[in-house]
């Protein structure tokens, strides 16, 4: 994922994603942008986020 992405190329990708690993995708976001972010690569960080986010809205609420 390079540059600025736009809000529909983040739920694109972040459907397939989620088709090809389920759940296990979030974990995957979150660990990417980590790993941007101790690399202080801010943009990398915020779309993995950005991701992130949409990854959790894909699979809804959780229930208890």
């Amino acid at each position: 994922m390079e540059g600025l992405v736009d809000a529909a190329q983040i739920q694109s990708y972040a459907r397939q994603l989620y088709e090809l690993q389920g759940a296990k995708a979030i974990a995957e976001a979150a660990h990417k942008a980590q790993t941007f972010e101790e690399n202080n690569d801010r943009e990398q960080a915020a779309t993995w986020r950005r991701i992130e986010a949409a990854l959790m809205e894909l699979r809804g609420p959780r229930h208890s």
